[in-house]
């Protein structure tokens, strides 16, 4: 199957970020992409979460939800987007993953459970945390996605988990904060979650200066496929489950582990 990675630059103007969306949802597909997968708070995003992201936060069936909706189906692609989706928690909002079919059905959605607070920052005074630990995965194609979201990936159980629950390829839709060391750690982490769970590893990212960028594709060998680097575009790529496959019964990990 070909997927594609699209590296966004998004800001607070939620209308053009939609419009970034759908220009290259329509250049994946024109491309031949079977599904597109966009970073965390694509529809919204400021250099530091604050009080602004629950105050623009909206249901999952509201207008933003509905545009992605419309563009999956529009485009003829799977999409999925980092939302700010409405909470029961008065100023606090969830930071959600959509996923979307061609038809504009919803194919799944997951709310982060790991937030970043961390690095004198906290994400958590004005996100609210999701409550199911259930894994995510969705199929669409004949592939089994597992979803996660940024801060998620220093979390090597939750990649298990989704493993264990059938996912071959992890989209890591992701708003990674830069700093000392952040950019070789997001692609040793991305590399890492790969190897032990013997899947593709698509970590999507936002472009600079918000975010690290270098979105990438990595195969279950640990091998980088693709790499985005710093610039906001989408890129079309390959995921093979006879590669999924292959790598599992010369590594046959989830059968000897003993933990």
């Amino acid at each position: 199957m070909k997927i594609a990675l699209g590296q966004l630059e998004s800001g607070a103007g939620i209308q053009a970020n939609l419009a970034a969306i759908d220009r290259f949802a329509a250049e994946a597909a024109g491309d031949g992409a079977a599904l597109v997968a966009f970073p965390e708070y694509a529809t919204y995003e400021k250099k530091k979460v604050d009080a602004t992201f629950p105050a623009v936060a909206e249901p999952l069936g509201g207008p933003v939800c509905r545009e992605l909706a419309a563009i999956a189906r529009r485009r003829r692609i799977a999409l999925v987007a980092g939302v700010v989706e409405t909470s029961e928690e008065p100023g606090r909002a969830y930071n959600t993953l959509v996923a979307f079919g061609p038809d504009g059905g919803r194919l799944a959605s997951y709310r982060k459970i790991h937030l970043f607070d961390a690095q004198g920052l906290g994400e958590s005074e004005f996100i609210k945390p999701g409550g199911s630990l259930e894994p995510v995965v969705f199929e669409h194609g004949g592939v089994r996605f597992g979803l996660m979201t940024c801060y998620d990936l220093r979390f090597p159980e939750l990649a298990r988990s989704l493993a264990d629950a059938g996912a071959q390829v992890l989209l890591v839709c992701s708003s990674w904060v830069p700093g000392e060391h952040k950019t070789e750690q997001w692609l040793a982490l991305n590399a890492a979650r790969a190897i032990e769970n013997s899947v593709y590893v698509a970590g999507v990212c936002q472009a600079p200066p918000v975010s690290v960028g270098r979105s990438v594709l990595v195969n279950p060998m640990g091998v980088v496929e693709a790499d985005l680097g710093l610039s906001a575009g989408v890129r079309p790529v390959e995921v093979s489950l006879e590669t999924v496959d292959r790598v599992r019964e010369s590594f046959p990990m989830f059968r000897q582990r003993r933990l």
